[in-house]
């Protein structure tokens, strides 16, 4: 019988491996990974942080990771403000009646129950907003557009998302009644974009919507030809207090414990739209793979340390509480995997110069993947940013990004758009890259 092409794929990632890893009898990392996010995504679905659903998440990641073998497998929790939504409908009243694909930003205010009718101020960037007059925008229905496009870095997420993390903000400061914005995605499907927003110390939150793309595009040319535009909008979140949330930890631990340990994350909660298998079942299940593949291979000389975080879509409580119960921990390094389930492309570091011949290793055993090595320093991620802000050792495998943004925070976010050969070429990859350190003679950034 004729082997199929995901089959080879997956023959050849295994013997690009470092022998050492490949040798052993464990499972092959790439079922592993794909496994936990099929479970994940298909046991619990959802895990909006605060919520029952990443309490359930939580609880299924501690059974999970100890069945998996992993030492000191353990829960840290901790107390955030938890935002839910409610009813989310927006339609155009005129000039050209029809209905909206929208929903609300984390944080945004609620319309009254029988939501709120207003008349429409557009800007198609947030420069554009920024320049007009305050007595445009007081008590009218703000939209904000921007030109978000493609990138294989992710780039235009930095460039772009302000419109969303504080267009919001910026607006309620200056009297508007409710904001819109174009989702910063870049599809074109009408599955809009949620994602977080925050309101300035003493700025009252108010109603605040991301609408489709296809959607912004039908705002954007009732705007071009003049007429006033008016709106009714629902949106209908609500605030929950004080609720609890936590990080699930688990160890490889090292045969050295003055080598440090070899910090990866991933972060555990999701957004509610879809199951969050990009964002980031993806990135955990890639973690666990690895680890538990360089485990097999022997004790390590460093300890590796996992963390799957909560909380990071809403605030990165999950690594904030992290790095502030763990900044005394004698850690070496850390890696993390937040950006979907793309082939890796690049690998950054920011090691000490001591440490050239670790990364040296790692460009090495990575070429049969397709990686290179790239010129800018690792900056790490988000649930692993008080350590990298501390300084701690970086390695980044920066993967494909041009298609994350079609997917990033909408109900598409689904265990189907996993590419099994995809995922598997990641596992590999931070397997080989992981191993490394784990292993190398070389100071990193543990203590003396």
């Amino acid at each position: 019988m004729e082997m199929n092409k995901p089959l080879l794929a997956l023959t050849a990632l295994a013997l690009a491996l470092p022998t050492a890893v490949q040798s052993q009898n464990a499972p092959p990392p790439s079922d592993v990974a794909l496994e936990f996010a099929r479970d994940l995504t298909t046991e619990i679905g959802p895990r909006q942080a605060g919520t029952e659903a990443e309490a359930r998440a939580r609880i299924w990641a501690l059974a999970r990771l100890q069945s998996m073998g992993f030492a000191n497998v353990r829960v840290e929790e901790y107390q955030m403000p938890t935002w839910v939504r409610g009813e989310e409908r927006a339609s155009i009243i005129s000039p050209h009646p029809q209905a909206l694909a929208i929903t609300a930003l984390g944080n945004s205010g609620a319309t009254p129950a029988s939501g709120m009718d207003g008349d429409v101020v557009g800007f198609r960037s947030l420069a554009e907003f920024e320049a007009a007059p305050d007595s445009a925008i007081r008590g009218k229905i703000v939209y904000i557009g921007h030109a978000m496009r493609r990138t294989q870095d992710g780039s235009s997420y930095g460039a772009f998302g302000p419109v969303r993390f504080s267009g919001p903000g910026r607006a309620a400061a200056r009297g508007a009644a409710a904001i819109i914005i174009r989702s910063v995605g870049t599809d074109s499907h009408r599955n809009p974009h949620t994602g977080n927003t925050n309101f300035p110390a003493g700025v009252t939150p108010i109603p605040s919507g991301a609408i489709s793309n296809p959607d912004a595009d039908q705002i954007e040319r009732m705007m071009a030809r003049g007429a006033p535009i008016r709106l009714h909008l629902l949106l209908t979140p609500r605030n929950l207090g004080m609720q609890t949330s936590g990080n699930v930890i688990a160890e490889v631990p090292g045969a050295d414990p003055s080598a440090g340990i070899a910090l990866v994350a991933c972060h555990l909660d999701s957004w509610d739209l879809g199951t969050g298998a990009i964002d980031d079942a993806a990135g955990c299940a890639v973690i666990v793979a690895a680890a538990q593949r360089v485990a097999a291979s022997g004790q390590p000389r460093r300890t590796i340390r996992i963390l799957l975080a909560g909380a990071e879509e809403v605030g990165v409580w999950g690594g904030r509480d992290y790095g502030a119960r763990h900044a005394t921990d004698n850690h070496a390094v850390a890696m993390e995997a937040d950006f979907g389930a793309g082939r890796v492309w690049r690998v950054d570091f920011r090691l000490p110069e001591g440490a050239a011949g670790a990364a040296n290793r790692i460009t090495a055993s990575l070429a049969p993947f397709s990686v290179s090595r790239g010129r800018d320093a690792a900056t790490g991620g988000a649930d692993v940013g008080v350590l990298a802000a501390a300084g701690l050792p970086l390695v980044d495998l920066q993967q494909d990004g041009t298609k994350y943004f079609d997917l990033h925070h909408t109900p598409d976010d689904t265990f189907d758009k996993i590419v099994p050969e995809e995922l598997a070429q990641i596992v590999s990859a931070w397997t080989s890259t992981l191993w490394e350190l784990a292993n190398a003679p070389e100071r990193l950034g543990e203590a003396e």
